[in-house]
């Protein structure tokens, strides 16, 4: 299936079927149970349900750089995103509370830039988020797309189960330099608190690129 996906990005992408995957391969791979933070800047590790991220952050973000790729035309770039307390998705609320972004940057390329919504319903409904789609242009349910939307909060909302939902974040590109640089970032809105981070904050897991040619 997910060669499949692949072949048929290749198609879009080139204009052309002709095209099949030769040969991949995993160039970057970070579970961060060692606390490598080797090539990334602005890392930091925490345990969170048993196992560690890199994170949290708000209001900020980490740089991957991978150099010496091997010849390629696409990369694959794949992690598990976690959100942490009560993210406010679409909302806005005269600049207190929202909209709560979060980006993808590749290159200086935006990949994704959408946003998340975490909290908890009211009597003016719940507050929708972008996700799977780009900000600003679309109204979905909260944790619409999630691969685990029950997972215990860290700090605002600690313990409480669906305080944390896990997202699957994966991006096929065109892709042939020989380096490679993976931004990941935030724009929090949450001007009401004095710990904003506590308030609402994200990491990431299981960072894995793959090269592949056609």
């Amino acid at each position: 299936m997910r060669r499949f996906v692949i072949t048929a990005f290749a198609c879009l992408l080139f204009g052309s079927c002709a095209k099949e995957v030769k040969n991949e391969q995993e160039v970057y791979f970070n579970d961060f149970e060692s606390s490598n933070l080797s090539k990334i800047a602005n890392g930091t590790v925490e345990s969170y349900n048993n196992t560690k991220v890199l994170g949290r952050y708000n209001a900020s973000g980490f740089d991957l750089d991978l150099t010496d790729l091997p010849q390629h035309r696409l990369v694959e770039i794949s992690f598990d995103l976690y959100i942490h307390d009560s993210w406010d998705g679409n909302k806005t609320s005269n600049g207190i509370d929202g909209p709560d972004i979060w980006k993808m940057i590749v290159d200086g390329n935006l990949y994704v830039n959408t946003t998340f919504s975490n909290s908890g319903c009211d009597a003016l409904g719940c507050p929708p988020q972008s996700y799977p789609a780009d900000f600003p242009n679309s109204n979905n349910d909260p944790k619409t797309g999630a691969a685990n939307p029950n997972l215990p909060g860290v700090c605002n909302l600690a313990g409480k189960l669906g305080g944390t939902t896990m997202y699957r974040i994966t991006k096929v590109i065109e892709h042939k330099n020989a380096s490679l640089i993976l931004q990941c970032r935030d724009q929090l809105v949450q001007t009401n608190t004095s710990d904003p981070k506590c308030d609402e904050s994200w990491s990431v897991d299981n960072i894995r690129i793959k090269t592949i040619n056609l």
